[in-house]
């Protein structure tokens, strides 16, 4: 007579629906004091068993991971679902948007435990043929973040995208420059559009399409002596500026008090003729309502400005009207410590790196050099 199961061995059986084998074993009792059963199967005995004490050994060490049939999917969608509380709107997109695209048509139906660094390798490498390495990056965080919950929660014993480094992926586009004389088609097309002054203001200034966003006219003074904005929020997570470094005082060149005075006063018009729609929140760049402006707008109408410039709209983003602003003043002979404390950089080797081919040596200043490229009206006047 074959010697009886030692309690916590788990039982044995087999299951005639699904011809498997199944093991199961009480891995312990919930709140109301139901037993709470691990099961695992196979096609013999011996696989059911071998599954078994992994249950049993990981039981003992503390772990009661999930099942086999807890997938990837799960792990990344229970992460979408609850571990992004308090993050921005846009982070959350964002991640959704990774995840539905690269993270579960791929790995999705994978089970988690069953997961490997080679299959992490793998879809890495497919990945790094159609992303950047930054995109790579960020997907790889995203699945990394999704793991580290499931195993926080006992679904599985370890994270393996963290043996798993990141491969090269494809050369994004190069960000570029205006020069003297597409800048100057630019300004003049923009004239008569809601987008002047943010064009204006984020050509001559060098501030971040975010920081702009988020300018209000409490840290605007067009009337003190010199006139300027301070740059100390943005529309990141939390209000805050990228680095505290890139929190800084500017003083304004004289044609973007120009433009930013019609603007107010033009912005005031508006807000009379919205009457109680409007939302006053103080933005110096709102929509056209009073909320914050959505960054596809903003693209948009940059896009309808380009192509009325004579330039080619799929080419350009505001993001590269900052870039602009680094090689006009590099081409004036500013001095590179010079241009890294007006763009908000830690660091010049932060300009340098970024702004590598629009970067010269040089000798100057910020607002003065602009005010001589783009004079404003009362210097066109004297």
């Amino acid at each position: 007579m074959p010697a009886r199961r030692s309690r916590g061995d788990g039982g044995l059986s087999w299951d005639n629906t699904r011809k498997r084998w199944v093991a199961s074993v009480t891995v312990g009792y919930s709140p109301d004091g139901r037993r709470i059963f691990k099961r695992a199967r196979g096609r013999t005995k011996t696989e059911a068993q071998r599954k078994l004490k992994e249950i049993i050994r990981d039981y003992q060490d503390g772990l009661v991971v999930a099942g086999y049939g807890y997938t990837v999917a799960d792990a990344v969608s229970d992460w979408l679902a609850f571990g992004l509380s308090g993050r921005d709107t846009n982070t959350i997109i964002k991640c959704t948007i990774l995840a539905n695209t690269h993270i579960i048509p791929a790995l999705g139906a994978r089970k988690l435990r069953d997961l490997s660094a080679e299959d992490i390798d793998k879809w890495l490498t497919d990945k790094a043929q159609v992303l950047s390495t930054r995109s790579l990056r960020e997907v790889r965080s995203v699945l990394k973040r999704a793991i580290t919950r499931a195993q926080a929660r006992d679904k599985v014993k370890r994270n393996v995208v963290l043996l798993c480094d990141i491969p090269q992926g494809r050369t994004g586009r190069p960000s570029k420059s205006l020069t003297l004389v597409q800048a100057e088609a630019l300004l003049a097309a923009a004239e008569n559009t809601s987008l002047h002054a943010y064009i204006v203001v984020s050509l001559l200034t060098g501030a971040r399409t975010e920081e702009l966003r988020a300018l209000t006219w409490s840290y605007v003074d067009l009337d003190s002596d010199p006139p300027f904005m301070m740059v100390w929020r943005s529309v990141r997570a939390g209000g805050d500026t990228k680095t505290r470094k890139s929190r800084r005082t500017l003083k304004l060149p004289q044609r973007c008090v120009d433009v930013l005075r019609d603007h107010q006063a033009r912005q005031e018009q508006t807000r009379q003729a919205t009457g109680s729609r409007w939302h006053d929140n103080d933005l110096v760049f709102p929509s056209q309502v009073g909320t914050p402006a959505d960054a596809s707008h903003v693209r948009r109408s940059f896009r309808k400005v380009v192509e009325a410039a004579g330039l080619d709209p799929s080419e350009w983003t505001p993001r590269e009207l900052r870039h602009s602003f680094v090689s006009l003043l590099s081409d004036a002979d500013v001095p590179i410590e010079h241009i890294s404390r007006l763009v908000g950089h830690s660091s010049t080797t932060t300009t340098e790196t970024i702004y590598r081919k629009q970067i010269r040596p040089v000798i100057v200043h910020g607002a003065d050099v602009m005010d001589r490229i783009f004079p404003g009206e009362e210097d066109h006047g004297a």
